[in-house]
Parts: C-alpha cells; sequence; structure tokens
C-alpha cells in the first residue's frame, strides 16, 4: 500500500511510500502456534515451568486467550506430547522388519534426547491421543508385516514398555547432579573392602565397568549404550521366538497370585 507523505523531498513534491505493518503486531493465535511455545518453554526451563498463566505470558496474551485452543494443562501436556511424537523419523520402507523398528525407536530415542522434559510429560499421560495410538499401531504393524504373530506382537510391545518412545527404565532414576568427587586410592581401598564382604557381585560389575578405577563409581554408565543392548536384546529374542513358533498357549505360565 503507498501512501503520501506531506513535506518530504524537494518543495512542492509529494514523496510516496510503501506503508509497513505496525510493529508489535502479534501473530495470530492457534493451536499449533500454542504448542510450539509450550514445547520451546519446556525446552528451555522445563516441564514444570509450563502453565497457562506462564505460557499465556511468553504468547503476550492474556491466559483466557489460550483456552479458545486447548480446554485445559491436561489437553496442553497431551498436545505438547503430541508435538514430540510428531517429529519421530519414519522408518526407510526398504529395511527388514527388525532394521525398521530398531531405526524408529532409536528416531524416538533422538527426539526424547533433543526435548529431555518428554520422558516425564510421556508417563504422566493417562490419556492416549490418535497420535499416539497411531506410533503404537505401525510399531506392530512392522513387526507384523515381518511376519510375527500378533499374539507375539502384544507380548513384546509390552517387553518394550517405555522403550518404543525413545527411554528405559533405570535400576535407580537418579536425579541429574555433577559428578561426585573422585575417590582416593584409600577410600577406593576401603569401599573395595566393604563390598568385597557384602556385595561382591556387585563389586565384581564395579570393578568390569571402570576397568578397576573404582573412582568412577557413582558416574553413571553409556545411557544409549545400555538403551541400545537392551533393544538389541529384545529384538533378536523377539527373532528366535518367531522362528520357533512362539505361542503363549504353549508358554509356561504361573498362576497370578490371589490378593489377600
Amino acid at each position: 500500500m503507498y501512501t503520501c507523505q506531506e513535506g518530504s523531498g524537494r518543495r512542492g513534491e509529494e514523496v510516496y511510500v510503501i506503508a509497513r505493518p505496525e510493529a508489535g503486531r502479534r501473530e495470530r493465535l492457534n493451536r499449533e502456534r500454542v504448542l510450539q511455545a509450550a514445547v520451546a518453554l519446556a525446552d528451555e526451563a522445563g516441564i514444570a515451568a509450563v502453565s497457562m498463566r506462564g505460557l499465556a505470558q511468553e504468547l503476550g496474551v492474556v491466559p483466557m486467550a489460550l483456552y479458545k485452543h486447548v480446554a485445559d494443562k491436561d489437553e496442553l501436556l497431551d498436545g505438547m506430547v503430541d508435538a514430540v511424537i510428531g517429529e519421530i523419523d519414519p522408518p526407510d520402507p526398504h529395511l527388514d522388519w527388525k532394521s525398521a523398528i530398531r531405526q524408529r525407536i532409536l528416531a524416538a530415542r533422538r527426539v526424547v534426547l533433543r526435548h529431555p522434559w518428554a520422558r516425564q510429560a510421556i508417563e504422566s499421560r493417562t490419556n492416549r491421543t490418535p497420535t499416539v495410538l497411531r506410533y503404537m499401531d505401525s510399531l506392530a504393524g512392522a513387526f507384523r508385516a515381518g511376519g510375527i504373530s500378533v499374539d507375539l506382537t502384544h507380548h513384546v510391545m509390552h517387553a518394550l514398555g517405555n522403550r518404543i518412545w525413545g527411554f528405559s527404565p533405570e535400576l535407580f532414576n537418579d536425579p541429574q547432579t555433577d559428578a561426585p568427587p573422585a575417590l582416593s586410592p584409600q577410600a577406593q581401598e576401603a569401599m573395595a573392602r566393604e563390598f568385597a564382604e557384602k556385595y561382591p557381585n556387585i563389586l565384581a560389575i564395579a570393578v568390569s565397568a571402570t576397568e578397576g578405577d573404582l573412582s568412577g563409581v557413582g558416574r553413571g554408565c553409556d545411557e544409549q549404550f545400555e538403551f541400545e543392548f537392551a533393544l538389541d536384546l529384545l529384538l533378536d529374542g523377539v527373532e528366535r521366538l518367531h522362528r520357533q513358533g512362539w505361542s503363549s498357549d504353549s508358554a509356561p505360565r504361573s498362576p497370578c497370585p490371589r490378593p489377600p
């Protein structure tokens, strides 16, 4: 749009300039923009920082404006999880079933590592949204496309558990803290003597994992290695059972104990 500016240029001339939109004019709010802002806020400050009021402040709107796009905090978290799942790359259709599933789950892990808050959000959700169900269905479909029976697919989905989302249950969910100070040689010897007497098998694992340098105890393991190890172990087991024609009807079962 062109507008006339009087008093510009040489005397008696009218100078026309292109009128620009007003500075600070807000972008139109929609559900996608709300979810993108929520994900960005969680990436920066953690999931605990995400609230309807805080998100409204980030977007420069009043909190009531958000309720036109998300009904409440639960729906907001559901949408954030959906947005994260939407980032998971699809598998290469030319791969065999085991490689395709491995690729898909490792793609999910890359996404979760990119959004550290996502694990807590996924674990907190009780509502299975269509996005969540589509992802689970596609993964189950990859097993079935490889000839895996519905019966075995059912049980391996249980075995995989949260690994399908890119994270695994750990022995201990230790808080993320700075690495503990290195143990002195004297402290290492004292710890080794105590563990040799009380917990010899844990000591053997610790010595192996640290190559004998017990000052490394407590610094954690290589999570990526452990995740891929467990995933490969499970997928190899599925392949073996599939070849054996495994069925839950023929598998030995223990009766479930009745509650007292």
